[in-house]
């Protein structure tokens, strides 16, 4: 039987800081892009249409805080 706080605490362990990724320098995904649009609408924000892979994971986790989703 696993231990759903062990678990959890090996996943964070595995997430790896956006600045460290090696494709951090990418594009943003199709979802990230879909998702910070999403998130945008409902925090009334803007986005810059340059952000790469990294920027984009960091607003999404940004505007995810300041919306109150995935809390």
């Amino acid at each position: 039987m696993t231990d759903r706080r062990t678990e959890q605490a090996d996943q964070n362990a595995a997430i790896k800081d956006p600045d460290e990724w090696v494709t951090g320098d990418e594009p943003p995904t199709a979802a990230q892009e879909s998702y910070l649009g999403t998130l945008a609408r409902e925090a009334h924000a803007d986005l810059p249409d340059d952000l790469t892979k990294a920027e984009a994971s960091k607003r999404i986790d940004e505007l995810r805080a300041e919306t109150g989703r995935g809390q």
